[in-house]
């Protein structure tokens, strides 16, 4: 293991029934309270231009269209760190952020209390920067893909995702390596995929021993990875960060920090990724996850990313080898066994989750449409063999690129996603405008307006807001959506 968190701080479309079931699971009444957990996405988008665009002129155009006279939000007005300036960026109506980062337009969500709104608020990114080219009159010149590896120079940005955890969750050495093999082995069904290989790793820490026959990865953040546990996101990348900021009241919460994800395009991946995940956190808080440790996560998640069909063996902490699917059935089961019956959305996730596990133990195709590495490995080859290439043909890294555009009229991926589910359904609430009304979103949200109809001076961060001279507002509580 190569470090140690502290654990002393304590056929090609879904079956029908599925997706008929899903929607009577999700409408029916809950016979018990479902789980409380604050969810949020940070997705740094990729962005196109065609010369003579800048990609840096496009991006800051964006940003100042979406804070110009507080169309969709206030911008910040103070320092929020050293690499976020004043006027960087700011917080949104909606309850989230948009701001610049090393490059890239990144947007996170509002704080969000269930799967469903995680996979809206996403969303809801995708639709503000699409409407900013339009109404900038860019939407033929550049456009926004939600990708994770920069083919040409190798670069990766990330997808990260920020789950509450009560303080008192038991990060006992046997759990805390539990679930460092469940978020290694959810890449089956989370993962993203690319083709080809990084073409330059930049750093001498990440000299990758890379296998030339492998043309496709399941993942495209598993070769960037290089460690299990780590508090860095930029440098020495882990699939768990340790960094020790709650952004809430710390003595009640911890924020679980996630940087080794990939950008999932089709909805369904996306609620099956994070409903799964809070599951899991579920089955923590509750001491109840199933004893499994893995030898080397870090080596488990290259070695899957690059073997994109079953069967996949991995090696456990004792020596012996199972196998990755029968490996995820075990929290499954113990999701099932702790949870079925809590709330709706609880149980569609199961069922989602049981499915595809079982598809992709047998009939992975039938996946086209809800998993994003199976969909675009399915498009791929039939555009290899429509036109007669192989899959050394840089042609695919643009197709590979077009997977992931945010534009409906562009992208590869939108047309075959399956939208019968949970995460397809309409909503009364418009989620570019408005917060999720279960947390303190709405608080902050609510006090942005009245900053902007009063024109007063304001300082905004996710836990307080401070307006002119008065007495700052803490809103530490993150579950809190009044005052």
């Amino acid at each position: 293991m190569r470090s140690w968190w502290n654990a002393s701080l304590h056929s090609h479309a879904p079956a029908g029934n599925l997706a008929i079931s899903m929607k009577a699971r999700i409408s029916s009444p809950a016979g018990h309270h479902s789980s409380r957990r604050i969810t949020g996405l940070e997705t740094e988008y990729g962005c196109l231009v065609e010369p003579p665009l800048q990609v840096s002129s496009v991006i800051a155009a964006v940003r100042d269209w979406i804070f110009k006279e507080h169309r969709h939000g206030l911008i910040d007005r103070h320092d929020r760190d050293w690499d976020e300036p004043k006027g960087n960026g700011g917080f949104l109506f909606n309850g989230g952020r948009a701001y610049l980062d090393m490059g890239h337009l990144e947007y996170c969500t509002a704080e969000c209390g269930t799967t469903v709104d995680v996979v809206r608020y996403d969303q809801a990114g995708d639709r503000l920067l699409n409407k900013a080219l339009e109404e900038l009159g860019l939407d033929h010149q550049a456009s926004f893909i939600r990708n994770n590896v920069d083919h040409y120079t190798g670069a990766t940005f990330g997808c990260h995702e920020n789950y509450s955890l009560l303080r008192t969750a038991p990060l006992t050495q046997r759990n805390v390596l539990s679930l460092l093999s469940f978020l290694t082995l959810r890449a089956l069904y989370a993962g993203a995929g690319r083709v080809g290989r990084p073409t330059h790793l930049r750093s001498p820490q990440m000299e990758i021993q890379q296998d030339p026959q492998v043309r496709f990865h399941v993942t495209q953040r598993a070769d960037y990875i290089q460690n299990d546990f780590f508090e860095w996101v930029q440098h020495n990348r882990a699939i768990i960060n340790t960094r020790d900021e709650p952004l809430a009241d710390p003595r009640q919460y911890r924020r679980l920090h996630l940087i080794h994800g990939d950008t999932n395009v089709l909805p369904s991946a996306l609620f099956l990724k994070v409903g799964s995940t809070r599951l899991v956190f579920d089955l923590l808080e509750q001491d109840a996850l199933p004893g499994l440790m893995l030898m080397d996560a870090v080596e488990t998640l290259r070695q899957i990313s690059r073997q994109p069909a079953p069967p996949w063996l991995i090696r456990l902490a004792d020596g012996s080898q199972a196998d990755a699917l029968e490996a995820l059935q075990l929290y499954l089961a113990a999701a099932k066994h702790q949870l079925k019956g809590r709330d709706p959305e609880t149980d569609a996730v199961l069922l989602l989750w049981e499915r595809s596990l079982a598809a992709l133990e047998r009939n992975p195709l039938a996946l086209v449409g809800q998993v994003d590495w199976i969909t675009k490995k399915y498009l791929l080859e039939m555009f290899c063999e429509k036109e007669g290439i192989t899959w050394d043909d840089p042609w695919l890294e643009s197709q590979d690129l077009e997977y992931h555009s945010i534009d409906p009229t562009r992208s590869l991926a939108l047309p075959l996603a399956d939208m019968e589910g949970p995460w397809g359904l309409p909503t009364t609430s418009d989620s570019l405008a408005e917060p999720p009304m279960d947390t303190r979103a709405r608080v902050r949200s609510k006090l942005m307006h009245e900053i902007r109809e009063q024109g007063v001076g304001y300082e905004l961060d996710w836990d307080s807001v401070q307006i002119e001279e008065r007495q700052r507002i803490w809103l530490m509580d993150p579950l809190r959506a009044v005052l």
